[in-house]
């Protein structure tokens, strides 16, 4: 079932796109939705739908982001914590400093996350996120990296579809999956 915001975007989305002219669309992404003009050139190539991971953490997020910073060889693009913000006053004095959302962006893809109220937070489980790598040296360089403290679950290596694969999870408790195939 939607969630009420989920179903008031849908329903005013879908009133708003029946009240635009024919030549316009509503074009809906993660990060919201815009009307673009259907006729423009700039717009005549389908928008593909971006997946953002989100990760949920115990408190220790913006270590995490941090850390994937400098071994992904990202960006932080936002670190917000719920002190200076309107929810500010809806989270214990000693959450305040926690975060609220993070954003960190590597090449052209974005990962984001938070860190979840003690009462709300669950282990990481059932998915990992999979880095699909270019070079063998990178493959290695990145696996090192995350693997830092973490746990190997797979060692990086050549299998019959990749020149590298590897699995592990990090030591804050994020699964990865290293790939860089085979190139044709």
């Amino acid at each position: 079932m939607p969630s009420s915001a989920a179903r008031k975007l849908s329903t005013s989305t879908s009133s708003s796109a029946a009240a635009l002219p024919k030549k316009f669309a509503v074009v809906v992404s993660f990060s919201g939705f815009s009307i673009v003009n259907k006729e423009s050139k700039e717009n005549s190539k389908e928008q593909p739908m971006q997946v953002t991971p989100y990760l949920f953490f115990s408190g220790n997020c913006e270590a995490a982001f941090k850390f994937y910073e400098r071994a992904l060889r990202g960006k932080i693009e936002m670190m917000l914590p719920h002190e200076g913000t309107p929810a500010e006053q809806h989270v214990p004095a000693d959450w305040r400093k926690k975060i609220m959302h993070a954003k960190l962006v590597v090449g052209n893809v974005a990962l984001m996350g938070s860190d979840a109220p003690p009462d709300q937070y669950k282990p990481m489980q059932g998915f990992s996120v999979a880095l699909g790598i270019d070079t063998p040296a990178e493959a290695e360089r990145v696996f090192n990296a995350l693997s830092d403290n973490g746990t190997i679950t797979m060692p990086l290596e050549k299998t019959f579809w990749a020149e590298r694969f590897g699995m592990l999870v990090d030591q804050f408790g994020t699964a990865w999956m290293i790939n860089c195939e085979t190139k044709a």
